[in-house]
């Protein structure tokens, strides 16, 4: 069977939350932003917090760390006992001594969390510092054993490396060594995979796997994946504004749902079964790409660099109101072919054709007119976003650099509010005040205004929950019908891929493996390579739209 079957009843509790509330720091009458939160885990169990952004989710794990950010958030009752002590009762220096040794948290984001300007050894030896004092050889030894434990090769050479030098999976076990050399009796794990490719995140909820059950540690899993919860959870709570509103064993929840909420998530989970083929359109594609090819590091300044072939030989042509996906791990050359069709970065060699012009060789200048013609957005649209600027400044920058009547500009955009299902007076507002998934829409409309032929979504959805996430792809499908806009489909994700792309072109180490219409490319694919990522897709084996498991694993 897909699903974990063990049992807890006799195992010790180890983390218990009563009555939990928490309010926005001296205002008792606004809504709670946690209101009345129960829940337990025992030793060696895993218990996944699942619901979309604003849930309470993250709120929830931060205040069982003491991290509630001071005078925004505050604890008004409720108790959080760890083995059986309540932690609000600590004092801020009792909570320090707690941290790490008692409990230990892995981020979301790797990058943001450790120093950039620190050896990652050295990081793992300050949480060493902090609460054992250890001679030298004695503290360096502990850390290389728990790089060791975490998988990570050439643990001297990452020993003395700096985070920049490693990849996105090595950062997040770095992370989880730091969380871990101290053999803590829970383990928070905030949306640990949500950025990884499949592959390294089957690697990582593996990784926590087995040291949970090497030490016994307590999980308490934030996620808004519900293939990851069916690979991972024994118990499973659902969070909808502050509030649990159910909790069952796992197979219990994903078979027999019993809150509408529970059942909207699980049919917002994209199905890895291909959409059907739509016919190919007649006349000539709004973009191809022949040959491309970039490498990186050919000369350095004062000698000759190791090159990386970052893409090589990539071809593809997208016709109008077609998507076409790219898809592959972290470093198979992704974004790095999206970036070069957009000539962010330029090709070392290859043929890129848009609006019937080759673009490839054009200087910056040259490239101006053309870049109304493809668009791109961006994973993240707060870093995208001007942060200083209304909604309606973005949305009118691209059109006035083209000579567009500022007045006309903006009456385009309150109509691209509503063509994205915003309202138009949003204009008037800063991109903080939105929602995520809000500002993924404000993302789009702002690279429609152009009139594109050919729009670039570059990981898209990877960073939205399951339900903003359909209501985004759904967005796209729909402004594509309308506008008859090529998609070039940026993901890692093989349930978005087999929902809203056409083609899909499979990228290795730089190279395409495969490449083919998307029904015959993830539901029989020809390549080991597509057919390991296929495998590695967390939930694989559950249909959760209709509740019940595919296939006996």
């Amino acid at each position: 069977m897909l699903f974990k079957t063990r049992t807890f009843d006799e195992a010790p509790n180890v983390l218990t939350i009563t009555d939990l509330t928490v309010r926005l720091a001296g205002n008792k009458t606004a809504n709670p932003i946690l209101d009345g939160i129960s829940l337990q885990i025992r030793e060696g169990e895993t218990v996944c917090l699942v619901g979309e952004s604003g849930s309470g989710k993250s709120v929830t794990s931060l205040a069982v760390m003491g991290l509630l950010p001071k005078g925004a958030l505050e604890v008004t009752g409720g108790r959080i006992e760890l083995e059986g002590r309540n932690l609000l009762e600590f004092s801020p220096q009792a909570m320090r001594e707690m941290r790490a040794s008692k409990i230990s948290m892995i981020f979301q984001e790797p990058m943001t969390a450790l120093n950039p300007v620190m050896r990652v050894g050295a990081q793992i030896e300050e949480v060493l510092d902090t609460h054992a004092k250890l001679p030298a050889r004695e503290k360096k030894a502990r850390v290389l054993d728990i790089m060791n434990q975490v998988h990570l090769p050439d643990v001297e050479r990452i020993y003395r490396s700096y985070p920049h030098q490693l990849s996105g999976g090595q950062r997040q076990r770095i992370m989880i060594a730091m969380a871990l050399i101290l053999e803590p009796k829970l383990l928070i794990a905030d949306e640990p995979t949500t950025a990884l490719d499949v592959t390294t995140q089957q690697q990582i909820l593996s990784l926590i796997a087995e040291l949970q059950e090497k030490h016994g540690t307590a999980v308490l899993f934030i996620t808004h994946d519900m293939g990851v919860v069916a690979e991972i959870a024994d118990t499973v709570h659902v969070m909808q504004l502050g509030k649990l509103v159910e909790h069952a064993p796992v197979e219990e929840l994903l078979r027999r749902p019993k809150e509408d909420y529970t059942r909207r998530l699980l049919k917002s989970v994209p199905s890895l079964t291909p959409r059907a083929a739509r016919p190919v359109p007649e006349g000539a594609p709004v973009i191809s790409v022949d040959g491309l090819q970039k490498v990186y590091g050919s000369h350095g300044v004062f000698r000759k660099t190791k090159e990386t072939l970052a893409a090589s030989e990539v071809s593809f042509a997208i016709p109008k109101g077609r998507t076409l996906g790219i898809v592959g791990e972290s470093g198979s050359g992704k974004s790095t072919v999206a970036r070069c069709v957009m000539r962010l970065i330029d090709p070392t060699d290859g043929s890129i054709r848009v609006a019937d012009k080759e673009i490839a060789r054009l200087s910056r200048r040259e490239l101006r007119p053309f870049r109304r013609h493809i668009q791109i957005v961006f994973q993240d649209p707060f870093r995208s976003l001007n942060p200083r600027w209304t909604v309606g400044r973005s949305l009118i920058e691209g059109p006035l650099n083209l000579g567009t009547d500022k007045d006309a500009a903006m009456a385009r955009a309150r109509e691209l509010m509503k063509l994205v299902g915003l309202p138009d007076d949003a204009v008037d507002r800063y991109p903080h005040q939105f929602s995520g998934g809000q500002r993924q829409r404000i993302a789009i409309a702002r690279a429609i205004a152009m009139e594109p032929d050919v729009l670039v979504a570059d990981e898209a959805v990877s960073a939205l929950d399951v339900s903003v996430q359909a209501q985004v792809l759904e967005l796209l499908d729909e402004l594509q019908s309308k506008l008859g806009i090529a998609i070039l489909f940026i993901t890692h994700d093989l349930r978005v891929a087999a929902q809203i792309c056409d083609e899909v072109v499979v990228m290795q180490h730089g190279r395409v493996v495969e490449h083919d219409a998307a029904d015959k490319v993830l539901a029989d694919p020809k390549h080991p390579y597509t057919r390991a990522l296929i495998e590695a897709a967390p939930g694989r084996a559950w249909d959760f739209a209709n509740f019940r498991e595919l296939r006996t694993a």
